[in-house]
């Protein structure tokens, strides 16, 4: 006996694709495209600086060399914090995506459960789960996700996204083992010198690196078969799913 459990409707797997690219480019055009005169703005910093502490010099108890290097090192620092917020808004683009990937394929997940199973519980796990879990329930279903062509990017982009919300931990633990791009080391070292000195601080995502994920993302919309079959009465699902759908189950017939 098979089950249709799940159909991937072609007009929503474009409006989904659509969405995100909409969302990608418009994040480039309107929040990273602000960091693209860095240098620049760091100059007018350094110069700024200087026209306001210049009206303080007195030659006979300054050195003019050392009013210039205040403001070089203004511009330096300057460069700095826009740098640092170029990261931190390059990260929080990436964020957004990862996790709008992430409500659309549990949202359609739900939807498409509801047609052939009775109880919330089910539906309440799968909004817990995290994408490994639901990724696992997915290959059930005869959807092998990990062989999808841009898997590891989506991999990667979980622990990206996990470092950059949490910190040091397992993900950044897990990113430096499986993906040590993320994390380089600014000594060029590698080895037991990456895995206990390196920390979160050291993850660097690129326009590139962003380019990768959202191309992973779309790659998996566009692999997601049209029609998912649960095609065996006796098949092992995920512990998790189990439970709750056990409980769904026994609340249903002591209604």
């Amino acid at each position: 006996m098979s089950l249709l459990a799940f159909q991937m409707w072609e007009l929503m797997r474009q409006d989904w694709m659509a969405e995100h690219r909409f969302y990608v480019e418009q994040a480039r055009k309107r929040l990273l495209s602000q960091f693209d005169s860095m240098e620049e703005e760091a100059d007018r910093a350094a110069e700024e600086h200087l026209g306001q502490i210049s009206q303080f010099f007195d030659p006979d108890v300054h050195d003019e060399v050392d009013f210039y290097e205040s403001a070089h090192d203004k511009g330096i620092e300057f460069y700095q914090l826009l740098s640092d917020m170029q990261e931190r808004t390059r990260l929080s683009v990436v964020a957004g995506m990862y996790h709008e990937w992430g409500k659309k394929l549990r949202e359609w997940l739900t939807r498409e459960l509801r047609g052939w199973h009775r109880g919330e519980n089910v539906l309440r796990s799968i909004w817990k789960a995290d994408i490994p879990s639901v990724l696992d329930l997915l290959f059930v279903f005869d959807f092998d996700a990990r062989g999808v062509t841009g898997y590891k990017r989506l991999d990667a982009m979980r622990l990206v996204v996990n470092v950059f919300k949490h910190g040091d931990g397992p993900s950044l633990d897990e990113l430096k083992e499986k993906y040590p791009e993320f994390v380089p080391d600014p000594l060029g070292g590698d080895g037991e010198y990456r895995s206990r000195f390196l920390d979160h601080t050291n993850m660097k995502v690129t326009d590139e690196h962003l380019d990768q994920f959202s191309e992973a993302i779309l790659e998996f919309w566009q692999a997601v078969p049209k029609e998912l079959w649960l095609k065996h009465e006796e098949v092992e699902v995920p512990k998790w799913f189990e439970k709750a759908y056990l409980k769904d189950r026994a609340e249903h017939e002591r209604a």
